[in-house]
């Protein structure tokens, strides 16, 4: 039931907003899918690079960041995590531009979520998500990756939209 609630509300924001918007993230994806696969499997197969941002006052602040390529990673995401580094995150990538949502569903620690479009740069951040909060996050427009750091993180370096990220996602999705 509570499933079917959660679908109807994620219906209802997806219509309010215009439609347009692909609601992506752990709410396309049922925890059975979730489970078939486990915690463990999802997270061994996944990368950690380097990525940075660079402020329009040209600072740049450096992040290592795992992966998230595939369905169950980006559905299982940060979940069950007690703690993270500080310049520690998770980058979603998506082969499209599109409006993006998401939620902290079984996510233990207070998340900044960077929505960042196609050529690498911020367009919108939104700032300490509740833990546990089923409430979508939206990306309030198109948008091609989504960093998730540590809550306050992007408050505390300065980090805006318009700011630039850098990583070898953005360049090779560049036209």
């Amino acid at each position: 039931m509570l499933k079917k609630r959660i679908f109807l509300l994620t219906f209802m924001v997806a219509l309010a907003t215009g439609g347009g918007y692909a609601l992506f993230h752990t709410m396309t994806y049922a925890d059975d899918e979730i489970r078939q696969v486990g915690p463990a499997a999802v997270q061994d197969d996944v990368d950690t690079e380097a990525l940075a941002i660079v402020t329009a006052d040209g600072k740049s602040h450096q992040f290592n960041v795992e992966i998230a390529r595939t369905p169950p990673q980006q559905a299982y995401g940060l979940m069950n995590r007690k703690s993270m580094s500080r310049d520690h995150g998770m980058l979603f990538t998506f082969q499209t531009e599109a409006g993006r949502s998401f939620w902290m569903k079984n996510t233990l620690i207070p998340l900044d979520m960077v929505f960042i479009k196609a050529d690498g740069t911020i367009h919108h951040i939104h700032e300490n998500a509740v833990p546990h909060d089923l409430t979508p996050v939206l990306s309030n427009g198109p948008v091609r990756a989504v960093l998730e750091v540590n809550g306050g993180r992007m408050s505390a370096l300065g980090i805006r939209p318009g700011d630039k990220v850098r990583h070898k996602f953005f360049d090779a999705s560049s036209p």
